[in-house]
């Protein structure tokens, strides 16, 4: 039988087989989810939104007080190389900085270097069905903490949301904080309200979406009206679409929510629009990209 070989990742300045790839037990990613992370979609070996990304990384690094170990010039070759050194077109980038190897000590370590972890997988967007149908969420009150802007590596309250959600056989979890729209586990959530695309703001209950910025500045120049402000649980919940959004989700609608048909149980003309003009844009981002 041929064995499938290690794909190939990034760890600490060195490309190396996933599978030699090592990280100690005390670093405090490990210990104390002490990181933040970000995912970068990647169409025809084309990053998507890289400096957008990059300036999130940044944000991130800054709300948890951990220096950029990489210019963006340096970030960019290594996601570049990477992305050239794995067999598949279409890519998701993972990589991560966590504050490094120490004694378990809740304070800070003094004079530690980071830890970088870097690996691509194919990107696995939603299929034709999903596009087609729509998608089955299930509504929550959003227990996580006050900081969900910043993209941490701790992401336990998230991974609890999203497992209600496999639980009942669903996509998502949308979440209310306070009578509130906040977002999804893994995604942010835009409505259709009279014609009017409304999505929450993104203040610290949220994460800033690269692909909600997108969404928002497509519909903008498609002439789609589009306002952000908060979103009240019965307005969502009575509103004429959901959208999920996401790097891995691109824009999907929900057709059902909490076992229930939600708008006709079926995607509404806006996503159907919004859809098509994200399709539109992937390749226009990748020439640029190119350039």
């Amino acid at each position: 039988m041929t064995q499938t070989a290690s794909p190939i990742v990034y760890l600490n300045g060195e490309l190396i087989p996933a599978s030699e790839a090592k990280i100690s037990v005390l670093d405090r990613g490990f210990i104390y989810g002490d990181g933040v992370y970000e995912v970068i979609p990647v169409y025809a070996r084309m990053p998507f939104r890289m400096p957008q990304h990059l300036a999130r990384l940044q944000r991130s690094l800054d709300g948890i007080r951990l220096a950029n170990p990489m210019s963006d010039a340096a970030w960019a070759d290594v996601i570049d190389t990477l992305i050239a050194r794995q067999p598949f077109a279409d890519q998701a980038v993972y990589f991560q900085v966590t504050r490094g190897v120490a004694k378990r000590d809740h304070a800070f370590p003094v004079g530690v270097p980071p830890t970088v972890f870097m690996m691509s997988n194919p990107l696995v967007l939603p299929s034709a069905e999903q596009v087609k149908r729509g998608v089955a969420v299930v509504t929550a009150e959003d227990n996580r903490w006050q900081r969900c802007d910043l993209k941490t590596t701790s992401l336990l309250g998230n991974v609890l949301m999203r497992q209600l959600a496999a639980d009942a056989g669903a996509a998502e979890t949308v979440m209310f904080r306070d009578g509130f729209l906040t977002e999804a586990s893994a995604s942010n959530v835009l409505a259709v309200v009279n014609g009017t695309i409304v999505a929450p703001p993104q203040d610290n209950h949220i994460l800033p979406g690269i692909t909600y910025d997108t969404a928002a500045e497509l519909a903008h120049a498609a002439g789609m009206r589009i306002e952000i402000r908060p979103v009240r649980r019965e307005e969502a919940l009575g509103a004429d679409e959901l959208w999920l959004s996401s790097s891995t989700k691109e824009v999907l609608a929900i057709t059902t929510v909490d076992g229930r048909p939600f708008a006709g149980g079926a995607p509404g003309p806006m996503f159907r629009r919004m859809w098509d003009v994200f399709q539109a844009a992937k390749p226009k981002a990748a020439a640029t990209a190119a350039a």
